[in-house]
């Protein structure tokens, strides 16, 4: 036990609005929420994954209602969550392994995994629109 060290008071934010995370930081968190998504949606694409399956009929009204503006945005956000966990974690595989261990390394591959997430996003969205 250290005998009278004084505790410091340090200034704290509490407003996360004002706090700027590395972008490596925001690179992982996001990760992390696009497996979350990815995770959940899971029972709602296996459902309709079962309903196409089913009958001729299920499966012509599944396609129609693919053509629906709403559902191509839920796509292309699922679309998101896929890509962004599919690089991120290559990214961690890479780094797992000591590779672009270095600050400098961390933040260009975190960049280049939000540009590559970004390019493969917009063209999925303009393949199915």
């Amino acid at each position: 036990m250290i005998a009278n060290k004084p505790i410091k008071k340090r200034p704290k934010n509490l407003n996360l609005l004002t706090i700027r995370l590395p972008i490596n930081a925001v690179v992982s968190i996001m990760h992390r929420a696009s497996g979350v998504m990815l995770f959940l949606m899971l029972p709602a694409v296996l459902w309709v994954l079962q309903q196409s399956l089913a009958s001729e009929a299920q499966y012509l009204t599944i396609a129609s209602g693919l053509q629906h503006w709403a559902f191509k945005l839920i796509l292309i956000g699922l679309a998101w969550a896929f890509f962004h966990h599919f690089f991120a974690g290559i990214r961690h595989l890479a780094m797992d392994v000591h590779w672009m261990t270095s600050l400098q390394k961390a933040r260009f591959s975190s960049r280049v995994v939000l540009g590559l997430v970004g390019v493969a996003v917009l063209v999925f969205a303009w393949c199915i629109w």
